[in-house]
C-alpha cells in the first residue's frame, strides 16, 4: 500500500513539474509581459552588540556617479595663481570677435636698406674744403683824423703801437690801407697777398 501512494505522490509532481514547464515555455514564445520582479528587500539594519537594532546614518545612502574626495585636494586659496591669473595681458590681434570675418594678414616688416645699398652706388665724396681762411690782421680802428683840406686819416693800433694811415698808406712794413669808410677800413696783407679784410670801427 505505502509503495502504490508513494508512485502516485511521484506521478502528481511530474505532472506538475511538466505543466509548469509547458507554461513557461508558452509564455516564452507568445512574448508575454516581461516576468515581475521581486521588490528590492529593505536595507538591513546593523545589529547591535545586544542584537538591538542601530539607526541609520542621516547622510542617507552615498549618491550613485559622485567622485570620492581625493586626499591632495587643497581647500586652501592659492594666492600665488590668482596674481599670475591677475598679471595676464591679453594681446588681440585687431579683429572683431563679434563679426564673422576672416583674420587680417599679418603684416612681415620689410628690411630698411640704405639708400647707398639699395641703388649699389657709392656714397658721393665730401666737398672740398678748400684752402684754410687767412689768418685775421692784428690791427684796431677805433677813429678818425680829419683836418680841413687834408685826406681823411685813421687811427689803427696794435697792442700799444698806435698809427696814423691814409688810403694807400702801409702800416708796420705789411698792412696796406686800401679804402676808409663811414665804420670800417679796408686792410690787406701785402706780405701773404692775401684777400683784403675789413675791420670795422671799435668805439672806445
Amino acid at each position: 500500500m505505502k509503495l502504490g501512494a508513494e508512485n502516485r505522490n511521484k506521478n502528481i509532481a511530474a505532472g506538475v513539474l511538466l505543466a509548469l514547464a509547458l507554461l513557461l515555455l508558452v509564455r516564452g514564445f507568445s512574448g508575454g509581459g516581461a516576468p515581475a520582479t521581486a521588490p528590492a528587500p529593505p536595507p538591513a539594519q546593523a545589529q547591535g552588540p545586544a542584537g538591538r537594532s542601530r539607526p541609520r546614518s542621516r547622510t542617507g545612502p552615498p549618491v550613485v556617479g559622485r567622485a570620492p574626495a581625493t586626499a591632495t585636494l587643497d581647500p586652501r586659496l592659492q594666492l600665488g595663481l590668482l596674481k599670475q591669473a591677475e598679471s595676464t595681458e591679453y594681446k588681440g590681434t585687431g579683429r572683431d570677435i563679434f563679426r564673422a570675418q576672416a583674420a587680417p594678414p599679418a603684416e612681415i616688416p620689410k628690411p630698411v636698406v640704405p639708400p647707398d645699398k639699395a641703388n649699389n652706388t657709392p656714397p658721393p665724396p665730401p666737398p672740398n674744403p678748400g684752402p684754410p681762411p687767412p689768418p685775421p690782421i692784428n690791427l684796431k680802428f677805433f677813429g678818425f683824423a680829419n683836418r680841413p683840406g687834408q685826406p681823411r686819416q685813421v687811427f689803427l693800433s696794435q697792442g700799444d703801437d698806435v698809427f696814423i694811415a691814409r688810403e694807400g698808406d702801409i702800416v708796420k712794413g705789411r698792412y696796406k690801407v686800401l679804402h676808409i669808410g663811414a665804420n670800417a677800413v679796408e686792410v690787406q696783407d701785402v706780405l701773404t697777398n692775401n684777400p683784403p679784410q675789413t675791420i670795422p670801427l671799435t668805439q672806445g
